[in-house]
């Protein structure tokens, strides 16, 4: 079985695979300084605790945009798995033509998507928004070019931002208000989350359509993360895909196997 793992800011995402079929999956709280034994018998714990044998995984994969946790989380995987863990990072096999203009600055998270993407849609031209720490909208075309994308502070980013820049905004959950104009506090920042988030992304998949693809071409929009869900009635995505970042974790681990 294969253990999957990616490493955000904020959380850190896993699924046990056996071969393409996703087993569980799991979150743990990112912790910077968390040693390799901490991480090694959460996942050992976790594993165990969904009703699987720790060990029947033979390997792991993974992606970080979190430096500083990389180092346990490799000897994590040596010592409690017993397996050399692939990282999904720049100059790993992934089927794709990275367009960046510094192919190396792409984060292996936004990579991991569009690898998951592309295997989902061969052939089509794909608008990927991801809702995680950051919120990522990528381009992908029909050719498997990575064209690029852009970043903004995503949903819980920008409540704990208000929270902290202001004397008096509360936090709040984060939900879909039943009116756009807030009649409390705590209305209006769940309005100015939401709606503001969702105009955002709209704008920014219709420009992708005119920028990206050539006149005439259909994209695909795919969504994933942790909060994809709350925008499912919107009508702005063709299909949710949690679980996309692990999957192109997994396929890329696939395709760099004898380099491994």
């Amino acid at each position: 079985m294969n253990l999957c793992l990616d490493v955000g800011n904020s959380q850190i995402f896993g699924g046990l695979f056996d071969g393409d079929s996703l087993l569980f999956r799991f979150r743990r709280i990112t912790e910077r300084i968390a040693s390799s034994d901490e991480l090694g018998l959460f996942f050992r714990n976790v594993i165990r605790e969904n009703g699987f044998d720790p060990v029947s995984v033979t390997s792991v994969g993974y992606c970080s945009v979190v430096p500083d946790i990389n180092h346990s989380l490799r000897n994590a995987c040596r010592h409690y798995f017993d397996v050399e863990p692939f990282s999904l990072k720049a100059g790993v096999k992934t089927g794709l033509k990275i367009r960046y203009k510094n192919p190396a600055e792409v984060g292996a998270d936004r990579i991991a998507d569009a690898v998951g993407a592309v295997a989902r849609y061969p052939g089509k031209n794909l608008i990927i928004v991801d809702f995680g720490t950051a919120t990522t909208v990528e381009a992908v075309n029909a050719g498997r070019e990575y064209l690029g994308g852009a970043i903004a502070p995503g949903l819980r980013t920008s409540m704990g931002s208000l929270e902290k820049a202001t004397a008096r905004l509360p936090k709040v959950e984060i939900l879909r208000p039943e009116q756009t104009c807030g009649r409390s506090t705590v209305e209006s920042i769940q309005s100015g989350l939401y709606w503001g988030h969702l105009g955002m992304i709209r704008e920014l998949i219709s420009r992708y359509r005119r920028e990206c693809f050539p006149k005439g071409e259909d994209a695909t929009v795919v969504a994933t993360g942790g909060f994809a869900g709350l925008y499912a009635d919107t009508k702005i995505f063709d299909t949710i895909h949690p679980d996309l970042v692990l999957e192109g974790i997994r396929i890329a681990q696939t395709m760099n196997e004898d380099n491994h």
